[in-house]
């Protein structure tokens, strides 16, 4: 489901635009966590992933048990199939460089 979510949000920022995707720790809590103080032993069942996706004006998120974890091949396969539209850097030639430091 995120997947064919993420492949549309790609497919529609893919001549201009860009896709922001952030991923991270989730514990299963809801509410934050008091500064000081009450020191509870929250222990989360398993370890689950948050997913997010924005191009700025949708977004998209989504947890995932660390078991089904989007099958890493398949979630770096998608990364690498929409990363066509990455500028190359342009190399500065030596020559220019070591005329400047002399």
């Amino acid at each position: 489901m995120f997947l064919t979510e993420l492949t549309r949000l790609f497919q529609k920022c893919r001549t201009s635009g860009s896709v922001f995707i952030t991923l991270k720790k989730y514990d299963g809590r809801t509410k934050p966590v008091p500064r000081k103080g009450h020191a509870d032993s929250f222990e989360p069942a398993d370890n689950k992933c948050l997913l997010r996706a924005t191009d700025g004006k949708k977004k998209i998120s989504t947890v995932v048990s660390d078991t089904l974890l989007l099958a890493p091949q398949a979630y770096s396969n998608l990364l690498r199939a929409n990363m066509d539209g990455l500028k190359k850097k342009d190399k500065k030639s030596k020559n220019k460089k070591s005329k400047a430091t002399q």
